[in-house]
């Protein structure tokens, strides 16, 4: 049974809130250097809140004492939305919370981006109170996170992961249609590319996403775009299958047969424990390489939009075709 980091509740902006600062206490928890970073992206840019070591500290009255550790004051007020709805007068109110902190931070977080007209009539309040604003979306807030962790943060990339997950079961990333699954296919990947699905342990959760890309030898070396997910097992010598997304015709069943029966050759048993199957309509063969050192641990997600930096796709073979010229460390 998958531990989660993060709770499960639908539609409740104070869990959604709670989450989000617990994604952040766990990345402080972890390195309060990387979490130092993550606040060089919402605080002003001449901004410092790191620890401050000086020796003999020159002051205009007393005794000098050998060192000084200081640290400059911050506040970020947060307000959560999940459809929008923030109001001038809320974030007003909110501005009129902070005190004599020497950086002043409102952050906004929604699935969706800020209102373009609510920011014009917040920037006169905001000079007022001299306190700055920035907004997150849910995904960017994963991805602020994500860009201070590299691969060696195993523990980091797992709650950072498990978070994504939550959000994308909330609904607070919603968009399925441009995230690629990286699965690692080092020993499988020739099945996969003929059989056109790939196979992984029915206990392990995944997030919502159309395309699939195998990964073997530092690269994605195949993309193809989903049609049907589905569970199977043998039962009495019978194919039991439940089917999630999509139909499963006749010729995917006896794809899982045969994944079955191959996967005995690499010391798989899925014949006596349930699995599901990701089936595409065909995997194109890319070369969308890891430039970093070392193996990713498991499964990651890919923004195919932001990769390809477009707002809408083309088609899968269009999409093979520009991941060549593009990398990931």
């Amino acid at each position: 049974m998958k531990i989660h980091y993060f709770q499960r509740y639908h539609s409740k902006e104070n869990v959604d809130t709670a989450n989000a600062m617990l994604l952040l206490s766990r990345l402080y928890s972890y390195s309060p250097n990387k979490f130092y970073q993550f606040l060089g992206n919402l605080l002003p840019k001449n901004a410092n809140v790191e620890l401050l070591f000086n020796i003999q500290e020159k002051i205009k009255c007393g005794t000098i004492p050998d060192a000084t550790i200081t640290q400059s004051s911050f506040k970020i007020a947060i307000e959560t939305k999940l459809s929008g709805g923030f109001t001038l007068k809320q974030l007003v109110g909110h501005l009129d919370s902070f005190g004599k902190e020497n950086y002043k931070v409102l952050l906004t977080l929604d699935p969706s981006p800020f209102n373009e007209k609510l920011t014009l009539v917040l920037k006169p309040e905001l000079v007022k109170h001299m306190c700055s604003h920035k907004h997150l979306t849910f995904e960017q807030l994963a991805a602020y996170v994500s860009d201070v962790i590299d691969d060696r943060d195993y523990e980091m990339q797992d709650i950072v992961n498990e978070y994504k997950e939550y959000c994308y079961e909330s609904g607070l990333i919603p968009d399925d249609w441009k995230r690629m699954r990286m699965q690692l296919a080092g020993t499988t990947i020739n099945i996969n590319k003929q059989l056109n699905l790939y196979y992984d342990a029915a206990g392990r959760g995944f997030s919502g996403h159309d395309y699939l890309g195998l990964y073997s030898q530092k690269a994605v070396r195949a993309i193809g775009k989903l049609t049907a997910i589905a569970t199977a097992e043998v039962i009495d010598d019978k194919l039991k299958i439940t089917t999630e997304r999509g139909t499963v015709s006749d010729e995917m069943k006896d794809n899982i047969l045969i994944a079955i029966e191959d996967a005995k050759n690499y010391g798989y048993d899925l014949q006596n424990n349930l699995h599901r199957y990701f089936f595409v309509d065909s995997f194109i063969d890319t070369l969308f390489e890891k430039t970093t050192k070392g193996a990713p641990m498991g499964s990651r997600l890919f923004n195919l939009c932001e990769v390809l930096d477009t707002d809408a796709l083309p088609d899968v073979s269009q999409i093979a075709q520009l991941l060549k010229a593009k990398t990931w460390g």
